[in-house]
Formats: C-alpha cells, structure tokens, sequence
C-alpha cells in the first residue's frame, strides 16, 4: 500500500481486537518515532512500551475516549481495549517552543507505521497524568503528552462530508462517521481565497 493510500485509509480506532503485538513491531513504531523531525534537532522525546496486561489495564482507567459520543457507546468495553500503549514523554530540559511540532511528527509517524503493519491507534490527550506517571515511574525531570492506543481494529470508521458539526458519530448500525471538511473549501492556490 503506498503512503498516500496509507493516509486515506487512517482513521482512529477505538475497538480493538484482543490479540497480541510483538515486540519487535512496538519497538519498530518507536523506532519510526525517533527518526521524525525534530526542532534544532534537540530530541527532546522519550517513550515507554506499555504491553503488561496489569499495565494496560491500568493504564486504560485513566484515560478518556471519544468525548462527542455516550460513554456506553464511545469507551470500549472490556473485550474491545486496547492491547498496547506507546506514551510519549517530553525531557523537560530539552523542551523548546517547538516541542508540539516534534509530538506531532513523531506521533504521525508511529500511526501511520502502525497501520502499515495492520495495527489500529487512538492518539489520546485526555490522560490522567499525574496517575499514569506514577505508574509507569516517569521521573520529574520528564512530563506525560500523550498515549497512543494501539491493537488490531475491530472497527471501521468511515468519512463523511462535513455539514454543520465536526461531532463525530455512530450511525444506527453502530458505525462511526467521521465528519471531514472538503479539500476545497481549506485548499487555497497562491492566495487566500474568501469564501
């Protein structure tokens, strides 16, 4: 599959099938991660591979999914979990303005090799981080961003076109649809264009 088709077919997951992920492949994404840009290249970015059943599990209490949608229907059910985590920790003393963009890099970079290798993600901020820290033993001298839930997807979102609300929703078969808006009404050639 080529990349282009790679980025049209990502889609968050958040079901996921209860199979295990090597480890070769998890330290394969972060590897992914590490090759990203990286501001003044400073990299300032650490991760920890989270697969421990007892440490996933804990890890999922204190996380939030799916804020537009019910929880009975938005927070995967015990079956449904995700398997892995990859958190992304920031060095405090090599942290910059620029910090964001690096997350960013390196984050897409893991999606999109994790679903290159047929593995679903759900990039998640909402983290009780003061809890996760302490159960991974992340030092002071680094702070939590993010985690990203990783397992094989039990789900198929699909896009649809944006009308009036970029609220993300099950359909009543129970499939998510993803509002996007329209490449050109964000796309501008040369010159911002007024609507």
């Amino acid at each position: 599959m080529s990349l282009h088709d790679l980025i049209l077919k990502r889609r968050t997951i958040r079901r996921f099938k209860q199979e295990k992920i090597v480890t070769e492949v998890l330290k394969s994404l972060v590897d992914s991660a590490r090759l990203a840009p990286s501001a003044m290249n400073m990299q300032p970015l650490e991760y920890i591979i989270i697969q421990e059943p007892d440490i996933v599990n804990n890890v999922f209490q204190y996380t939030r999914w799916a804020g537009y949608l019910p929880d009975d229907t938005g927070r995967p059910a015990p079956e449904e979990q995700p398997v892995a985590y990859i958190a992304v920790l920031v060095n405090k003393s090599l942290k910059s303005a620029w910090t964001g963009h690096d997350i960013g890099a390196a984050v897409e970079n893991m999606i999109l090799f994790a679903l290159a290798e047929g593995i679903g993600s759900c990039w998640l901020g909402s983290v009780n981080r003061a809890h996760v820290c302490e159960l991974l033993n992340v030092p002071d001298s680094y702070e939590l961003d993010s985690v990203l839930a990783l397992g094989i997807p039990a789900e198929e979102p699909r896009i649809v076109d944006f009308k009036d609300s970029q609220k993300y929703y099950k359909d009543t078969d129970g499939t998510l649809k993803v509002p996007k808006r329209d490449l050109n009404h964000i796309c501008h050639l040369n010159v911002f264009k007024q609507e």
